[in-house]
């Protein structure tokens, strides 16, 4: 197959990591892949030095007419059969120039995060019109999707997955240094949250019910005045560190540190970090929405709370703390999951299986 994959994303965040997953397998598993991003993304970054062919296309606005030639120009210098759009402003220019040039593609979008609102007028039959399926990355991004008028038999459930190879690099004496930067002894009890800036207000919020002092390690943020508002009510002083934003590599060296990492967000569509850490076997607390509840079965591999409500996860907290057995339960538990369950493969079997399918569709007609 000839693949041509679209982002305009610049941000770090996991959904850029999934995009890179998927491109370097199909071109390790001999497809030839062309990904069209613009050059100061962390997506092009991370596939300047792998089989996958980089394009510079800016992607600079939804309706950006040279966008919408180069891609016309890709499709048929490369003779591309499946172009997968990633990004909300790559969406529209793929659909335009597939339109505008009767190209003979199949036309992908995936969804990577909860759909939040219908966007511009329109937008969903546009979306669904125009492309040949929907990828969501979870049921949960599907329903969103429906939610907003896409048909039901137009969107396919592909889960993300994680490679098991990128956390055979974890270095010891990196971990040790880090726990010296944050001070952290063997027997503290350290919880990790690992996102951009989400709703991490609601873990602060849920110390509030946790006598025992803990360490809470954020990676990804910054400290912000609100946060420092609701330390003042915490019965213990727990310690707080901001580590802010860093690569994957130095990422993946703070999991080890972590007694249980927390994931309050209200818009997954299936988490990277929580893939991440259940592949390192650390516990996992996630906000039961969206990917998440299919990602964590509560009490078997993880624990769940509604959004907002913090004293659930406080508890879910202190069960952690107190249950030894049960953190190393849900260890063993969760790497089975994000290793088997959730792998790489898995992803790039389905991805080839589907993309097959719609050229064998098309050739019937």
């Amino acid at each position: 197959m000839n693949i041509l994959i679209t982002s305009q994303k610049a941000e770090i965040a996991g959904s850029t990591y999934s995009v890179v997953y998927l491109a370097k397998g199909l071109a390790h598993r001999g497809h030839n892949v062309w990904v069209a991003t613009p050059t100061d993304t962390l997506l092009w970054r991370l596939l300047s030095d792998s089989p996958v062919q980089l394009v510079e296309v800016s992607f600079a606005f939804k309706f950006h007419l040279p966008s919408v030639l180069k891609v016309k120009k890709l499709v048929q210098l490369h003779q591309i059969n499946i172009v997968n759009a990633q990004s909300s402003k790559d969406r529209y220019s793929t659909i335009l120039a597939r339109w505008w040039y009767k190209l003979p593609i199949k036309l992908i979008h995936t969804r990577r995060q909860l759909v939040k609102s219908l966007g511009l007028f329109g937008q969903s039959t546009f979306y669904e019109q125009g492309t040949d399926a929907i990828v969501a990355v979870s049921k949960g991004v599907k329903q969103s999707a429906k939610n907003i008028g896409i048909s039901e038999e137009h969107i396919r459930v592909i889960y993300n997955g994680t490679p098991a190879e990128k956390y055979q690099h974890i270095d010891p004496n990196k971990v040790n240094l880090l726990r010296q930067r944050y001070q952290i002894k063997d027997s503290d009890i350290v919880i990790g949250c690992v996102a951009r800036h989400k709703e991490q207000i609601q873990l602060l919020r849920a110390l509030t019910e946790i006598q025992h002092p803990v360490h809470v390690l954020f990676v990804g943020i910054e400290e912000r005045p609100k946060f420092r508002a609701v330390q003042n009510h915490w019965p213990v002083p727990h310690r707080v560190h901001f580590a802010g934003s860093m690569d994957n590599r130095e990422v993946l060296h703070h999991y080890p540190l972590f007694t249980m990492n927390v994931l309050p967000s209200t818009i997954e569509g299936l988490s990277q970090a929580l893939l991440e850490a259940m592949a390192l076997g650390v516990p996992v607390i996630a906000t039961e929405i969206g990917g998440n509840s299919e990602l964590i079965q509560d009490g078997v591999n993880g624990l769940l709370f509604q959004n907002g409500d913090v004293n659930t996860l406080a508890s879910h907290i202190q069960r952690l703390i107190d249950d030894e057995d049960l953190r190393e339960n849900f260890s063993r538990t969760g790497k089975k999951t994000a290793l088997e369950d959730f792998s790489i493969d898995k992803m790039l079997d389905h991805y080839e299986a589907f993309f097959t399918e719609l050229l064998e569709t098309k050739q019937h007609h």
